[in-house]
């Protein structure tokens, strides 16, 4: 959950810092984005992928950057999601919980090896003619 939560906080951060530069670059490279808010609006616009049409890059250097601005918004803004999607599906462990699962299963894979291994010899016997007169009982552990 901790794993998450930092998850989230870092690409929200990371948002952030895209919309900052993606303003910063519409205002510098865009002759009609007169402010640097228009810039962060028309960054936020076009990371999100909404485009109100209020503002549009007019020159060929700000439509290349938005191409920039849209590829990093949508893959900063899926981490965020994701994140977000995992604290609410991840479930709360009890302290000592996952060793305890962790423990069942590497006995569970004990178990299946050594029936493996068992049948093995079985069919090894099967082959070269010393199978038991009476099937074995593959339900006994």
């Amino acid at each position: 959950m901790h794993i998450a939560r930092q998850g989230i906080f870092y690409s929200l951060i990371l948002c952030g810092v895209i919309l900052l530069l993606g303003g910063a670059g519409f205002w510098l490279l865009d002759p009609g984005v007169d402010t640097f808010a228009d810039g962060l609006w028309l960054a936020f616009t076009t990371a999100a992928t909404v485009g109100y049409s209020d503002l549009v890059p007019s020159t060929h250097a700000s439509r290349m950057f938005a191409v920039i601005v849209v590829l990093l918004g949508l893959a900063v803004l899926s981490l965020a999601t994701a994140s977000l999607a995992a604290i609410f599906v991840e479930k709360d462990f009890e302290e000592g919980e996952e060793l305890q699962i962790e423990h069942e299963l590497t006995g569970e894979i004990r178990h299946l090896r050594e029936d493996v291994q068992r049948l093995r010899q079985e069919v090894m016997n099967a082959k070269a003619g010393r199978y038991p007169v009476s099937p074995p009982d593959l339900t006994a552990k």
